[in-house]
């Protein structure tokens, strides 16, 4: 039963009369964290129940604007005001980087521990934050479950990046990734991914938000995880990400990277609508079955098929191939001559990243002398398609390209409840 007040403020019925119903949001739920796509190659559906915070608090972070107000609405707060409030603490929380409802001015003080009570603006909470001599900076983050995943911003002159994950692990296991030799524990919730941004926003003292003078003005799905493979969350993020009304993050600023999980590309064109990255890294069949083991599944020529295909690929949006330069591996005149040719075969708008390949401890593979990368450059260049050679960035942090691989696997657990405990005595 709707409780019959008006506006909060002089006619505010007690906070303590207002009885609270559960809601739990439709993203946060089973499904959500399931692994949608069983198969061989693919991730096998592992269900895993969203967990509750432990004081029984909603996070507002990650809900799009009509979860938002149900959530209001759900608490027994009356349709018109959940509305004008849902605005009000949208706000707050996507333009002013608020995380606390007390110091939202339009907001009245009776209504301020109403929210308080009910409600949270989360962040990830951060067990550890590194900062490479380039200026690269990388996050380890643990979420309420205590699992941990991470992210990193690139700086440049001209722009400064932002690398999402949106998986816990990764279950794909291309073997020149450090990422890959981790296991899948789960997909990242609408609210981690966004909050990644959020929390990237907050360390680089971004708040208000402007669309003018950002050092965040990209973002890469290219952490942890395989982002098709967490398609609907990944989704919701980006769509709060993009809204105009939040942080505006222009989706000609977004790259999505995949491995080339071909039956979701289409559906990422059509209802996302950002650049589209491929980790191609070969150009046969044998050298890329053995690199990208989805390959054995989703073949070159039915994903090169469908980058052709891919919405909205022009030559003002190319999509780019990603290819890390692996010493007598994929790096000769004939691979790239080879590469050249499916290219120009497809159709296709497109750039090729060269990436010279990070080491990580127990890699089987070298990286390509720096003369085989400039004649394998000058191949494709010659060829009309730009393929520059991506200068590589936070290795001393294990930051670069291909390295990314939580410290939770490298700290014990001590360590890391050691390093949670100094971080919750640092903010008293």
């Amino acid at each position: 039963m709707r409780l019959p007040w008006g506006a909060w403020g002089d006619r505010a019925e007690p906070v303590e009369n207002v009885r609270r119903l559960p809601y739990v949001p439709a993203m946060q739920t089973i499904d959500a964290l399931t692994m949608p796509i069983p198969g061989h190659i693919d991730p096998v559906p592992v269900p895993r129940a969203a967990i509750p915070r432990s004081d029984g608090r909603i996070d507002l972070i990650g809900l799009s604007k009509d979860d938002l107000r149900l959530a209001l609405e759900t608490a027994q707060l009356e349709p018109k005001q959940a509305k004008l409030r849902a605005k009000q603490l949208w706000h707050w929380m996507y333009n002013r980087g608020a995380t606390q409802f007390s110091v939202m001015t339009d907001i009245s003080k009776a209504m301020q521990p109403w929210l308080e009570q009910r409600f949270v603006i989360g962040r990830p909470q951060v067990l550890e934050a590194q900062v490479s001599t380039d200026g690269t900076r990388k996050w380890l983050l643990r979420a309420p479950d205590a699992q941990d995943y991470e992210m990193v911003f690139i700086p440049d002159a001209d722009r400064g990046t932002l690398c999402v994950s949106s998986q816990v692990g990764c279950t794909l296991n291309c073997r020149f990734c450090h990422t890959g030799t981790m296991r899948l524990v789960r997909n990242l919730t609408p609210a981690e991914i966004v909050g990644q941004v959020m929390l990237a926003r907050d360390a680089l003292g971004e708040w208000p938000s402007q669309p003018e003078g950002r050092m965040l003005t990209n973002i890469v799905m290219m952490g942890m995880g395989e982002p098709l493979y967490n398609f609907d969350n990944v989704r919701d993020a980006l769509k709060l990400v993009m809204d105009g009304d939040g942080l505006a993050l222009s989706k000609r600023r977004i790259t999505l990277s995949t491995s080339g999980v071909v039956p979701m590309m289409a559906r990422a064109g059509a209802e996302i609508g950002v650049n589209l990255a491929v980790s191609l890294h070969a150009v046969t069949k044998e050298v890329r079955d053995e690199i990208v083991p989805l390959n054995r599944k989703y073949g070159i020529e039915e994903l090169l098929q469908a980058c052709a295909d891919y919405p909205g690929a022009n030559n003002a949006r190319r999509i780019t191939f990603e290819y890390v330069m692996l010493k007598d591996k994929n790096d000769s005149d004939a691979d790239a001559h080879e590469l050249v040719r499916l290219i120009r075969h497809y159709r296709l708008p497109a750039k090729v990243n060269l990436i010279p390949f990070n080491p990580w401890p127990g890699a089987g593979y070298e990286c390509s002398d720096p003369e085989r990368i400039r004649a394998f450059s000058s191949i494709i260049f010659a060829a009309g398609i730009s393929a520059p050679t991506r200068t590589p960035r936070g290795r001393d942090i294990d930051a670069a390209c291909g390295q990314l691989k939580t410290a939770s696997e490298r700290k014990s657990r001590a360590e890391l409840d050691a390093l949670a405990a100094e971080k919750q005595a640092a903010l008293g």
